[in-house]
């Protein structure tokens, strides 16, 4: 192992850069049902060129994140490594590594796992949308826990189909 020319980035890097092409993150930024984050324009890119991570096909397999910029980060052309860009709207902890940060499927608001534990599951405290404990997304979580949720997400939607696909069966035959 080594000297293949490969590098293992640091846990702050994984916060900073596009996990598909390692360049910056810039807004608009996604996630997939792994907690990976990408810039939006290199999955549309990927998606295109047929070269994405099979676990996503189309961008609804990723969600637009609701970032809060850090008031304290200044962009000036250099990297600041001490500052993140993004910080929690409730705890104000910076989204850099060091805490666990999470993003709702429902609506892409992103939070500290610790304000999560604080506000509950029910109701996002930024937009108000309604979530439950598997629209939870681990950003740069471990991949066997956060592939667990995804597969149970996966799951309600297909249930979530079958169920329209019966109410259309049977308002169909209600008409006839």
């Amino acid at each position: 192992m080594g000297c293949d020319g490969g590098t293992i980035p640091r846990r702050n890097e994984l916060w900073r850069y596009c996990n598909l092409t390692q360049q910056l993150l810039q807004r608009p930024i996604v996630t997939c049902g792994l907690g990976k984050l990408y810039n939006k324009s290199a999955i549309i890119q990927a998606i295109i060129n047929r070269e994405s991570p099979p676990h996503i096909r189309t961008l609804r397999d990723v969600i637009t994140l609701n970032l809060t910029p850090n008031p304290e980060f200044r962009e000036n052309g250099t990297d600041q490594i001490d500052v993140s860009p993004y910080i929690c709207p409730v705890t104000g902890l910076e989204m850099s590594g060091k805490y666990r940060f999470v993003a709702l499927w429902s609506c892409g608001c992103v939070f500290s796992e610790r304000a999560l534990k604080e506000i509950g599951v029910g109701a996002c405290s930024r937009c108000q949308e309604a979530f439950d404990e598997a629209d939870v997304v681990v950003l740069n979580g471990l991949e066997g826990e956060v592939r667990v949720k995804m597969d149970m997400r996966k799951k309600r939607k297909k249930e979530w189909r079958k169920i329209q696909r019966i109410k259309k069966v049977r308002v169909g035959e209600n008409l006839q």
